[in-house]
């Protein structure tokens, strides 16, 4: 699977480009500011129909102008996918595949699944737990369309109970019968959802758990924890046993909303007792053992993507990355570097196939 060609009408920085590139190595070269990252943002939205960092769609739109669209093609099994990307401010979103629009934005996932490694990975380890469930919900969805629709559903579920408790806070209005309904169902999608992540989980870190000593070339212990109250108790007796406690907070305190994929190191938060260079290797190990995972589910190797990490790594780990690249292992891969001859001076030196492009105010030259 590759992408054989990008072209963007008013993305980010981008007022129009088109481009044309290699099914193995791409470069993206320039100073920073200039639009790199944004070309790299416009595959993330044709993979998963939104952007990686800001995934309100109308603040994508370049400054003063009414719409935004990406288009690519995508050669997939031996066949050329036309996807198309259409943003106007104060409309729907339209994707359409092969010229036919998506009824469900989430019928698309899955599709064209990429992996991104960037510098702002750093928020997985120092944000909030909301970050890492989606890290999980994301990897799963891309090979499980009815995890997708029972996590779709149970967040309205949610929504619904916790409107519902802060109606009856500001009215003093119980009905028992309502929220049973809701419990029933919400305990129901959400024990579906707990299933498939512990699921998940026995299969994905094993695979981490190779790829992270490989990397640090080290015997360090470290440790993916899967956290949630779903572990030792029943999903609708928490909902029940706590509805005093979620009428007095007005919002629902227990559920899969709450889990969290704890990071450790030798049995410590990573967060707390990681050096900068562990979380690195803990970092990039998550995304290529994402990588093989989805390689392994799906039969085809994701769209990779490398954004300024060469000057972020060390030279073991920029090895480690470029051995894989010359290995034939990834699929199409995409890096972007503020140094014109570096990165394309390794690959000339490893007689690896590539395209590079220099990157000037959202505008690409081929070099």
């Amino acid at each position: 699977m590759h992408l054989t060609n990008l072209s963007l009408l008013n993305f980010k920085n981008c007022v129009q480009v088109s481009v044309e590139f290699s099914s193995r190595v791409n470069c993206f070269l320039g100073n920073n500011g200039q639009g790199k990252t944004n070309l790299l943002d416009a595959i993330h939205y044709l993979s998963y129909t939104k952007s990686f960092f800001n995934s309100i769609d109308s603040q994508n739109i370049l400054f003063n102008q009414p719409f935004l669209t990406i288009e690519s093609s995508c050669s997939l099994d031996d066949e050329l996918i036309h996807l198309h990307c259409a943003v106007k401010r104060g409309d729907k979103k339209v994707f359409r595949k092969n010229k036919k629009a998506y009824k469900k934005l989430s019928n698309h996932i899955g599709l064209m699944p990429v992996v991104m490694i960037t510098p702002y990975d750093i928020n997985l380890v120092l944000g909030g737990s909301d970050i890492r469930r989606k890290f999980i919900d994301v990897l799963i969805s891309q090979f499980n369309k009815s995890y997708l629709d029972e996590l779709i559903g149970y967040n309205k579920l949610l929504l619904q109970r916790n409107k519902l408790l802060k109606k009856w806070a500001s009215s003093n209005l119980y009905q028992p019968d309502l929220i049973e309904v809701i419990n029933f169902q919400l305990a129901e999608k959400g024990n579906f959802i707990h299933t498939n992540r512990k699921q998940f989980l026995l299969d994905f870190i094993p695979e981490f758990n190779r790829i992270y000593q490989k990397i640090s070339n080290t015997n360090e212990n470290v440790q993916l924890v899967y956290e949630s109250t779903l572990n030792d108790n029943e999903f609708l007796k928490l909902l029940e046993n706590n509805i005093d406690r979620d009428r007095a907070l007005t919002h629902t305190s227990h559920g899969v909303h709450k889990d969290d994929l704890v990071f450790k190191i030798h049995d410590q938060p990573l967060k707390k007792f990681g050096s900068q260079g562990q979380q690195k290797s803990f970092l990039i190990a998550l995304k290529l053992a994402k990588f093989q995972f989805i390689k392994n589910q799906k039969g085809v190797a994701p769209i990779l993507m490398l954004d300024d990490i060469f000057d972020k790594l060390d030279n073991d780990r920029v090895s480690y990355l470029l051995d894989l690249i010359n290995s034939q292992n990834l699929g199409q891969t995409f890096i972007t570097d503020t140094d014109l001859k570096k990165v394309p001076s390794i690959l000339n030196s490893m007689k690896i196939d590539f395209q590079a492009f220099e990157i000037k105010n959202g505008q690409t030259i081929s070099l």
